[in-house]
């Protein structure tokens, strides 16, 4: 059963913020801590010493107090605030992905965050039809009580929120929820976030760099029922987008285009492959229908304990390290595989991998995969 939304106290809201803005903490990590300690403050503490135990020779970058309650203030300045997984306010799909952001930053009307959305993406080169196209679906997406989520970029993604601002439109920022990209659409930023909504995981000030954009492609699809493609080269952006609503089991839709055009061979190749046909909003409503008649799920508090487990023995723990390694390299391999083969309780594991991750020895890949880190820097062992 779905737990209650409930509201962080200011206390743990700022335990929250300091540990996923610590170094080789993200989403995965920031849930698999809390289940492992019970509470963001006594994670937060133990951060130094799992990078040490996991091989981590310097020090691991905690967030210091002082901060994180400069960003919280910055926040309020800017007549925005912290939205935590698990509270009312939380994207209910958003909260459904297995690597949700644990906080997220809001501007605007907040309440547009618990409505139905579908995303719509496409090229920043749009043409001119594109352009109009997106516009018009858009619209007509949100005269039937879809809220429209794009990534703010020129082209496509800006021609939908400008469609869509009438019935609600919620704008995912690769950088700080300050910072409007690109420059250009500073205009439009401002009129998404007094008329509609703006979200983002960087701290405030952060200019979008490209190792940001493919998590807030994450979330465009996250927030969305489905993702409407508008548009895209072969190797896009949008295209990613899409792989993350596939992975999601979020429905992908595709506007079909010239053949003769490259803006439309990755919308053509995604109808090629299985992606719904998309002319027109009727195209989207009536490939949802069942997912429509569900009731949306409420927020999704994270199942945590209320008190930390007992810690295995160091002797276990030792040995659990070198059987977890000697497993280990450079290939994707599922948790559940390494857990069953070195034959260790999942507690023992969940500690050592832990321990890997703060020191900066693990990658996460999508599917609850882990490899180990090849090029870690010259402070790990």
């Amino acid at each position: 059963m779905t737990p209650e939304p409930r509201a962080l106290s200011d206390d743990e809201r700022l335990d929250w913020l300091r540990l996923i803005r610590s170094e080789n903490v993200g989403p995965v990590t920031f849930l698999d801590l809390l289940r492992h300690y019970g509470a963001a403050g006594d994670a937060v503490a133990a951060l130094p010493d799992l990078a040490r135990r996991g091989g981590r020779r310097g020090g691991v970058r905690v967030c210091p107090r002082a901060e994180a309650e400069r960003e919280l203030e910055g926040l309020a300045a800017l007549g925005a605030r912290l939205v935590a997984l698990g509270e009312a306010d939380y994207p209910p799909a958003l909260a459904a992905i297995s690597d949700p952001p644990p906080l997220i930053a809001v501007r605007g009307h907040s309440h547009l965050l618990r409505e139905r959305a579908i995303a719509i993406v496409g090229a920043r080169n749009a043409s001119a039809s594109g352009n109009r196209f997106a516009r018009r679906i858009a619209a007509d997406l949100g005269a039937e009580g879809f809220v429209i989520a794009s990534g703010l970029a020129r082209g496509i993604d800006a021609s939908a929120h400008e469609g869509a601002l009438p019935h609600g439109t919620v704008a995912v920022v690769a950088g700080g929820i300050d910072v409007a990209y690109p420059p250009e659409n500073e205009a439009l930023f401002g009129r998404i976030v007094a008329e509609g909504a703006a979200i983002g995981e960087q701290p405030l000030g952060t200019a979008p760099q490209a190792r940001h954009f493919p998590r807030r492609n994450r979330v465009i699809a996250g927030v969305a029922l489905g993702v409407v493609v508008v548009e895209a080269a072969h190797r896009s952006g949008s295209l990613i987008t899409a792989r993350f609503a596939a992975d999601q089991g979020r429905e992908v839709f595709a506007v079909p285009g010239s053949p003769l055009d490259p803006r439309c061979r990755g919308a053509n190749n995604l109808i090629r492959n299985g992606a719904v046909l998309c002319e027109s909003a009727a195209d989207v409503t009536e490939a949802l229908e069942v997912a429509l008649r569900r009731p949306l799920d409420e927020g999704r508090a994270p199942d945590f304990a209320p008190s930390p487990p007992s810690p295995p023995a160091d002797a276990e723990l030792e040995r659990a390290r070198l059987a977890v390694l000697e497993k280990l390299g450079p290939t994707p391999v599922a948790v559940d595989e390494i857990i069953r083969q070195c034959q260790v309780t999942a507690a023992v594991a969940l500690t050592v991998l832990l321990e890997l991750d703060l020191a900066g020895r693990l990658d996460r890949h999508p599917g609850n995969q882990i490899s180990l880190n090849m090029q870690s820097g010259s402070d790990l062992s």
